[in-house]
């Protein structure tokens, strides 16, 4: 819509344009310059790339995106997704069950896994509309981790879905069929660790993925296998590589979200920018409205949506942001006997970040066939189905003057503090705020107690600065009339409904009229 209008506006400049020609015989390249207005590219600078609308409004809107680990770390199904980092360690538990199960990693390596990643029974339109039934308004796969292995139909690399295991594009099988169910495309970049940044052990370690042993594959010489441990010269894979994967993926799914993970910083400004104004102009030509997310201060937040690791805020965000979570208790990628969250404690995460102007990417963790463990689906679904009931208090919403209330808190900080997060439950006794035009939500983290008194303490005159009108109160799912009543010193207080509601939240509508 955004584009349309400024079409529009720039149609009418060239006519002011074309009616002063006739009238003061102006300057002829007048017409040029004004139709020059809409060609104007993003430029390699963070003052141009800034320009650019970070959060368009259909992401703010869509509060929910479903993304997922799977690769070829999914066919030893052990430990987690850097299982191809800690089989070089032989002191690791990891090394010692390759070891046990595929010999020595220096004859077997990381790469040796390529074969066996079948994706025998991957259907992308049966993932596409499980998601879809999750709720989900977005979705797309991690498009490389840190392993070096190319989840889509790679001309730079050999290690890619395509000329190995699979046979098949994964990418582009999954964007028609995300793209198919009304779905925008997002696709996960974790690639930037890949290089290897030392050739001495324990120097840079924590930017490299793959350690630097003499002898094992990861040092080799053969340039095919480089290709994947990211052992080259630091310029040719900036440029080569870590670039030339991102703009393959532009050019070839066009993906509307672009995400990140960390070591993002450490790929040089000149290739960030590089990607940033080739994804923009790419997108602009297109009139599509793209996102760029990123985890670490390694790009600019006028053009770039910020997003936390198994963390949130724990206030009210004042631009659009994003938590990354798995839906699972351990690995990103599927293990043998992965525990998966409970379906509500995923809700209640949601209802939290949406509370706070906030969006959620959750993970998901495939088996290396290609299917998706039923304990994982039947969470997703069960989030799809308490959505599908009492989406509106959701979606296309916005933060409250507070996003709630309740004894539950959440800590301070980022990925440091993940555990911590990890541990939080909610109750009955936290309510989050959501609203859209003259309707405030109230959401009750949990059922409530039929027949009940339940104060909404938020809308107390101390708490809130402008006390609106309340015209009516009703809570969804239910066809009973809510009594209610409005006091400055308590809030506003109902009475429940008779018969018990939903078991996830509840969600109770406040209609104002200013």
């Amino acid at each position: 819509m955004k584009s349309s209008k400024f079409k529009i506006f720039t149609f009418l400049v060239a006519i002011g344009v074309l009616g002063c020609a006739e009238k003061k015989e102006s300057d002829p390249n007048a017409l040029k310059d004004a139709l020059a207005i809409e060609k104007e590219e993003y430029s390699e600078d963070w003052a141009s790339l800034g320009k650019h609308n970070e959060s368009p409004e259909w992401f703010k809107n869509s509060k929910l995106g479903i993304y997922f680990h799977w690769g070829l770390y999914s066919v030893p199904a052990f430990k987690n997704e850097w299982y191809p980092r800690w089989m070089h360690f032989k002191d690791n538990e990891v090394y010692k069950h390759h070891v046990e199960k595929y010999g020595e990693p220096s004859e077997f390596g990381y790469h040796d896994f390529a074969p066996m990643f079948k994706a025998e029974k991957f259907d992308a339109d049966s993932w596409a509309q499980l998601f879809k039934d999750a709720g989900a308004k977005f979705a797309g796969p991690v498009a490389e981790h840190h392993d070096g292995y190319a989840m889509w139909d790679s001309k730079i690399t050999p290690w890619d879905v395509m000329d190995t295991g699979p046979k098949r594009d994964i990418t582009g099988e999954l964007e028609k069929a995300i793209k198919g169910k009304d779905m925008k495309f997002i696709t996960a970049f974790h690639h930037a660790k890949n290089l290897q940044r030392s050739t001495e052990l324990g120097k840079e370690e924590s930017l490299s993925h793959y350690p630097y042993f003499e002898g094992m594959p990861p040092s080799s010489n053969d340039p095919d296998l480089q290709l994947m441990y990211g052992n080259m010269e630091h310029e040719k894979w900036y440029k080569e590589v870590w670039l030339g994967k991102l703009k393959e993926v532009i050019d070839n799914y066009h993906p509307d979200i672009i995400w990140f993970d960390y070591v993002l910083g450490e790929i040089p400004q000149e290739y960030r920018k590089d990607f940033a104004a080739y994804y923009l102009n790419e997108a602009k030509d297109k009139e599509q409205e793209v996102v760029v997310v990123r985890k670490q201060h390694d790009l600019p937040l006028s053009m770039s949506v910020e997003d936390l690791e198994q963390a949130r805020k724990n206030e009210i965000g004042t631009k659009t942001w994003m938590t990354d979570a798995t839906i699972s208790n351990g690995s990103w990628c599927y293990t043998e006997n992965l525990g998966v969250k409970p379906a509500k404690d995923v809700l209640h995460m949601l209802i939290d970040i949406v509370s706070k102007n906030g969006v959620l990417l959750l993970n998901v963790s495939p088996k290396s066939d290609g299917t998706i463990p039923d304990n994982q689906k039947d969470g997703l679904l069960q989030m799809g189905d308490w959505l599908k009931k009492y989406g509106e208090a959701i979606y296309d919403t916005e933060a409250w003057y507070t996003f709630g209330e309740g004894p539950t808190k959440e800590p301070e900080g980022h990925f440091e503090n993940h555990q911590a997060f990890m541990k939080l439950t909610y109750s009955n006794k936290d309510i989050r705020y959501t609203t859209k035009d003259y309707t405030i939500y109230g959401i009750v983290l949990g059922s409530v107690e039929p027949a009940k008194e339940l104060i909404l303490k938020s809308f107390a005159k101390k708490s809130i600065l402008d006390v609106p009108t309340i015209e009516n109160v009703s809570v969804l799912g239910s066809d009973e009339k809510i009594v209610w009543s409005y006091d400055e010193e308590k809030g506003l207080t109902l009475k429940t409904p008779s018969k018990p509601l939903d078991e996830l939240a509840t969600v109770i509508e406040v209609t104002i009229s200013q």
